[in-house]
């Protein structure tokens, strides 16, 4: 049955693929987005599709439609874009939070909020749970987007507990593909950008500490899933487990392109976690869900992305 979505954010990078993959199922997709670290040109592709629609609005002001179902995507993710901004960070993640909430109330909407891996912080339980608390740093740089999330987390939860409102919480971790912007800050991108245009790659610390990668595929299945559940309301994580170091990744994008890049190190980032890997039993158990594209995979598409943009 077709449905009235919408989705704030809806022209960032993630955004732009599930408005994509809502319209395939034959949705109605309202996609708001201010523009400040999203692309129209994410959207380009879309705008003739009957059905579609993609609006110039801040979700930090009121925001009234007739929806069904509600994504809220909308916040910087990447820690050069929250940091720019920061106290226009929180507003996005609580502002945000609120007001998307109310709309869901008015129209007994199903709502998802895209909460992050951040919210744990820099781990001291490893891999994370969805029962892990965090290790977060309330006043540092990293703050304005890590309390922002744990924030929007417990405005959720309350609008549900108090009134009623249906809602779902996942919570991302580190996730790549095409239509990353090329300034992203995100190791992925970084890595591809420099080793196409034959620089070296800067790698942050002593490059042994770890992330987890999930194709953005693999992340919007995910969603999709988490919002068409019944009785679960989250958080659950949603990353692919396999563990690579900073230092594994670079000599992989360097060996795709066939780039002569070396690597060159620099001071790691204030807060900046050491590990990060999701248990993702709870999604296996709840949503029948876990990533399929290997990194080799994932990383092809997207370096063909970044060469055909350069």
């Amino acid at each position: 049955m077709s449905k009235r979505i919408l989705v704030t954010g809806g022209a960032g990078f993630i955004g732009s693929h599930l408005c994509e993959r809502l319209l395939d199922e034959g949705h109605e997709v309202t996609s708001i987005d201010n523009y400040f670290t999203g692309s129209r040109k994410n959207l380009l592709h879309l705008m003739d599709r009957p059905g579609f629609q993609a609006l110039v609005h801040d979700v930090t002001e009121p925001f009234s439609a007739e929806v069904d179902e509600i994504y809220n995507l909308a916040c910087p993710a990447s820690p050069p874009h929250y940091q720019l901004d920061p106290i226009h960070t929180v507003k996005t993640s609580v502002l945000g939070a609120l007001n998307m909430l109310a709309l869901a109330k008015r129209c007994h909407a199903r709502i998802l909020q895209a909460s992050t891996s951040e919210v744990y912080g820099d781990p001291a339980v490893h891999p994370q749970p969805e029962s892990y608390w965090g290790n977060v740093n309330p006043a540092g740089p990293r703050s304005c987007y890590d309390e922002g999330k744990r924030c929007a987390e417990t405005l959720f939860m309350d609008y549900h507990r108090t009134m009623g409102v249906d809602v779902r919480v996942i919570r991302i971790f580190n996730t790549y593909g095409p239509r990353m912007t090329l300034n992203d800050g995100r190791v992925v991108s970084n890595f591809i950008v420099q080793a196409l245009k034959g620089e070296d790659l800067t790698i942050y610390g002593t490059g042994r500490q770890t992330r987890s990668f999930q194709y953005v595929d693999d992340l919007v299945e995910g969603m999709v899933r988490m919002m068409a559940a019944e009785n679960f309301h989250g958080p659950v994580n949603l990353g692919n487990p396999g563990e690579f170091t900073m230092l594994e990744l670079a000599e992989k994008v360097i060996e795709m392109t066939g780039a002569s890049s070396k690597t060159v190190f620099r001071p790691l980032p204030q807060d900046d976690p050491v590990q990060r890997k999701p248990d993702i039993r709870l999604a296996y158990e709840k949503l029948g869900w876990q990533p399929s594209v290997p990194l080799e995979q994932g990383l092809e598409k997207t370096i063909a992305y970044f060469r055909s943009i350069l």
